[in-house]
Parts: C-alpha cells; sequence; structure tokens
C-alpha cells in the first residue's frame, strides 16, 4: 500500500521540482541529504570538493547569520536605551525648581533608567549636613579624585565602571551592597566648584568600562542645563 502511494506522488513530485527546482534549494536539510546520496554512489575513494565548499559556504552563512541576529539585537537594545533617556530628559524638564528635581532623581529618574541609587556629589568649601538624601556634600577636589581614582588621567564626563566596594562618601549606609556604578561628571559654570551626578547599582555587570557612554553623556549635558538654571 505505501510503495502504491509512494509511486502515485512520484510523478506529482518530480514534476513540482522540475516547475520550481527552489523548492530543493532553499531546503538546507533537503539539499544536505542529496549531497550525502552522492557521495555514497561515488564511493570513499573520491573527494567530493563540491560537497567540501558547500560545506564551508555553509558555515559561512551560519556565521553572517549570527552576526545579522546580533546587530539586530544590539539595534533594538541602543533604540530602547535612546527611549529611555528621551523620557528621562522629559521628566528632568518637568522640575519647577530645585527640591522638585532632587525628588525625581531617586524617585522616577531612578526607575526610568532602572538603577538602585542616584547621587548628587555637590563639592563645598565647608561640607555639613547634607540639605536633601540624595545630595552628597564633599571636599573641594573630591570629584575629579573620585572620577580618575587619583591617577594622571583625564576627566572624562562620562565614567562606568565596576565597584567593589563603593564609596561611602557617596553612597552612605548603602555602599556595602554597591557593585558598578555611572559617573557623570556636572560643570555647574565658571567659578564653580565641582558636581557629579552617579548612579550606583547591585548589579555588578550593569555599568563597564568597555560600554559606550553616547547616551549617558547627552543625558549629563541636559542635567547640567537644567541644574544650572534652578540653581541660579
Amino acid at each position: 500500500m505505501a510503495e502504491n502511494t509512494a509511486r502515485i506522488a512520484a510523478p506529482d513530485w518530480r514534476d513540482r521540482v522540475l516547475t520550481n527546482p527552489d523548492l530543493i534549494l532553499e531546503d538546507r536539510d533537503l539539499m544536505r541529504a542529496l549531497i550525502a546520496a552522492n557521495e555514497r554512489q561515488m564511493g570513499k575513494n573520491i573527494v567530493d570538493l563540491r560537497g567540501i565548499a558547500m560545506e564551508r559556504l555553509e558555515a559561512r552563512l551560519d556565521r553572517l547569520e549570527d552576526t545579522h541576529r546580533s546587530v539586530i539585537a544590539a539595534a533594538y537594545e541602543n533604540l530602547a536605551g535612546t527611549n529611555q533617556i528621551h523620557r528621562c530628559v522629559l521628566k528632568l524638564l518637568e522640575a519647577e525648581n530645585l527640591a522638585h528635581l532632587l525628588d525625581l532623581l531617586p524617585g522616577d529618574l531612578a526607575d526610568i533608567v532602572r538603577v538602585d541609587r542616584v547621587r548628587l556629589v555637590l563639592e563645598s568649601p565647608a561640607p555639613s549636613k547634607a540639605p536633601h538624601p540624595t545630595v552628597a556634600p564633599v571636599d573641594p577636589g573630591f570629584v575629579a579624585e573620585y572620577i580618575t581614582q587619583r591617577r594622571a588621567v583625564p576627566v572624562r564626563q562620562v565614567t562606568l565602571r565596576q565597584c567593589n566596594p563603593a564609596s561611602e562618601w557617596v553612597f552612605g549606609e548603602d555602599a556595602g551592597w554597591i557593585r558598578s556604578e555611572a559617573l557623570l561628571k556636572i560643570d555647574l559654570g565658571e567659578g564653580k566648584l565641582g558636581a557629579m551626578l552617579v548612579f550606583g547599582a547591585e548589579d555588578p555587570h550593569q555599568f563597564r568600562a568597555n560600554q559606550g557612554t553616547e547616551l549617558l553623556t547627552f543625558f549629563a549635558q541636559a542635567f547640567e542645563c537644567v541644574l544650572r538654571r534652578h540653581l541660579g
């Protein structure tokens, strides 16, 4: 019964392949089966260069497809990151005054960026008790030393790194569980002391030195403008 069914179906299958050979050419598993059958007919003493070439082309195609998927994934990730930063900037623009801005940092802003802690580090000639839980008052020169870790390197506007432990001057009691941080250097204008916005995360892989900083650089510049406006 099965043999009769196969015999009846064979002419129809043959006609379909002759009419549209892409049915076979586009089916990778079917092509492998045909090549394997051809190799069995040739015997073991014959090297099929076409088969070897096809295997190499398939391997190259697999690598290209993996690269293609990686590029698409990176594009989606960049788009999501861009949307996050845009939402943050719009939220900053909603701040009516400095107090409102400081309240936004550990609240809505931290939720959008998905970080565990946000601190605004402000240098002061005589650091005293912080006027707000988000503010960390420090001595003059602290920002540059903290970013560079006292090394003779340029002070970049955005620095991403892992930390263990984090600084108590920045994160206070939370320093013990912060494992990575994003440091955004803020310029408050000529004659003003240094400032820095810091994002802290418990995940040690959230901020790493090999990550891109373009979006956070844009955000730092936007935050700089808003903070200057509220400080007068």
